[in-house]
């Protein structure tokens, strides 16, 4: 663990740094990174525990996954679709830096990456398959799988490395194409897809523990957590039956979960109660 300031000034200590990252580049070490995107403490706590390099989380959700993984180099990654202005992208930018993000990640234009680039904040923009940006692409389909289409997304991972990014996200590209372009760039390449080519290799936590209904194509289930989030949805539901039923035939609560009076005072409140006037009448 090497010891460091946030963004925001406060101490603290990270598994990685960006000058580490940058050498595993050098001396051609593959990192690993997974995300947070459904239970975000209990996958981010895990992401770490694991041994795992580097966890993602979308930045709305951010919080939850530093207090779970205090030590663990963070990709918060800033939606496209609700902030829209500069200032808006900037503000939450800086929002998630200030508590501790170590790189944003955005899928925004090269002046929105420039613009946080300038501020000294660490950014990944993306290459490849942009999923949100499919309908202008061709759809959801495997990128540069001809050397004029590989040849133009190293042209993108260029200029994003130009305006000041310090990574990009290689999404689906061939994996010729990728180790091409990873070596070609300064940028450190986070592929998803893209086979051995990239400098980190990424997978969804979900497509990694077998919790995907319909796994990628891309991807390799390494546990089988789909039964047994089944059981625990069986489980949940048997035992709120059990409950609305219990205290429907007045099972529930019963005297070991209710609180008792005791008999003396239990008579004095009778006493009372028949001493008072009526409300009405």
């Amino acid at each position: 663990m090497t010891p460091i300031y946030t963004f925001g000034g406060q101490p603290a200590r990270r598994n990685l740094t960006l000058r580490d990252i940058r050498k595993a580049k050098a001396e051609h070490r593959k990192l690993t990174q997974a995300n947070a995107t459904r239970d975000i403490a209990e996958e981010a706590a895990a992401v770490a525990a694991s041994g795992i390099d580097l966890l993602s989380v979308t930045s709305l959700r951010y919080d939850e996954a530093r207090a779970a993984a205090p030590d663990q180099y963070i990709i918060a990654t800033i939606g496209a679709a609700h902030l829209v202005t500069p200032d808006e992208v900037l503000r939450e930018a800086f929002r998630v830096a200030t508590a501790g993000a170590d790189c944003i990640y955005t899928i925004r234009s090269l002046q929105i990456i420039e613009m946080l680039a300038r501020e000294g904040l660490s950014i990944q923009g993306h290459a490849g398959l942009i999923p949100r940006k499919s309908i202008a692409t061709g759809g959801l389909r495997a990128m540069g799988r001809t050397a004029d289409e590989a040849l133009s997304i190293l042209e993108d991972v260029r200029r994003l490395e130009d305006a000041g990014a310090i990574a990009v996200e290689l999404e689906c590209v061939a994996e010729d194409a990728a180790a091409a372009i990873s070596q070609r760039t300064k940028l450190i390449t986070h592929g998803i897809g893209s086979g051995q080519g990239t400098d980190v290799v990424f997978l969804f936590t979900a497509d990694i523990c077998g919790d995907t209904p319909k796994l990628p194509r891309h991807a390799r289930p390494f546990g089988d957590l789909k039964p047994l989030r089944a059981a625990l949805d069986t489980e949940r539901r048997r035992a709120l039956t059990a409950f609305a039923d219990a205290v429907r035939t007045s099972q529930f609560p019963d005297a070991a979960t209710s609180i008792p009076m005791p008999p003396e005072e239990r008579e004095k409140l009778a006493e009372a109660l028949d001493r008072l006037r009526p409300l009405h009448g």
